[in-house]
């Protein structure tokens, strides 16, 4: 009987073990399927849409030239396959560095001084809405980004080297919480970033709102926070490595559904 007994207790509490790791992955997935039906990120693509229209700048005229890399105007798709590569800039661009150009070479804007402004101000804020509208406008496409360039499979490796290289005082790379699978902080999952996490995981679903700070993020915003705590210092904005991480995720996360944008704790 006392072996009986021991093995139900066992049982129980292995059920009960089991039942609670369940229970908070699950717990996390309810809760982003209630805040879906009411993100905020809608009205930032409301705004993303209106000023691609909008006549602006020095220049006064609208984004609906810019070229994300599908043709002039092109929006449908074009977020699914950046970074990629723009022969008018000889560079690797991502949604933000390309907008950027567009909004100096058709509206007369000053991208150096763009990319000074702290983010959720002036331009800068301009800016993640319309990459949240953009990215919308490729939401349930899967990601594909282009590889057939030199440039772009040298970002791929630059990217690579950015993801595992360690350092800071806390000696901490991308790979030190997306390096492996099956890792988590507290209740967090973290999403293993070496190839393709899943649908609407990772590089797949940014730009996202941030319920916990009431915030609109774009991927560099996610970018700049992820060295703030490896305690590294700001990248800055739009720049070489930030685009080349881009890269690499995006190239990892082949074949993954977009649901930017999404929404966050």
């Amino acid at each position: 009987m006392k072996r009986i007994a021991l093995a139900t207790i066992c049982a129980v509490v292995a059920t009960s073990a089991a039942a609670q790791t369940k229970s908070a992955s699950d717990g996390i997935a309810e809760y982003r399927k209630m805040l879906e039906d009411g993100n905020p990120a809608e009205l930032f693509e409301v705004k993303g849409e209106a000023l691609w229209k909008q006549k602006r700048g020095p220049k006064n005229a609208s984004l609906e030239q810019c070229d994300l890399g599908k043709g002039p105007g092109v929006v449908k798709g074009a977020w699914v396959e950046m970074p990629r590569w723009f022969a008018d800039t000889g560079r690797v661009q991502d949604l933000e560095s390309r907008l950027l150009t567009c909004m100096q070479t058709l509206q007369g804007f000053d991208p150096a001084e763009i990319a000074r402004t702290p983010f959720g101000r002036g331009e800068m804020n301009n800016l993640i809405a319309l990459s949240t509208w953009l990215s919308a406008e490729s939401r349930g496409m899967r990601m594909n980004l282009p590889q057939a360039h030199p440039e772009e499979q040298r970002m791929y490796q630059m990217g690579q080297r950015a993801f595992y290289f360690r350092g800071g005082p806390m000696d901490f790379a991308c790979a030190t919480c997306h390096g492996d699978k099956d890792k988590r902080i507290r209740l967090q999952e973290l999403p293993d970033l070496r190839g393709n996490p899943g649908d609407g995981i990772g590089f797949a679903a940014w730009p996202a709102y941030r319920v916990s700070n009431g915030q609109m993020w774009s991927m560099q915003q996610r970018l700049n926070d992820c060295y703030r705590q490896q305690r590294f210092p700001y990248p800055g904005y739009a720049s070489d490595v930030t685009i080349a991480l881009g890269v690499f995720m995006g190239v990892n996360a082949k074949g993954a559904e977009s649901i930017a944008p999404a929404i966050k704790r």
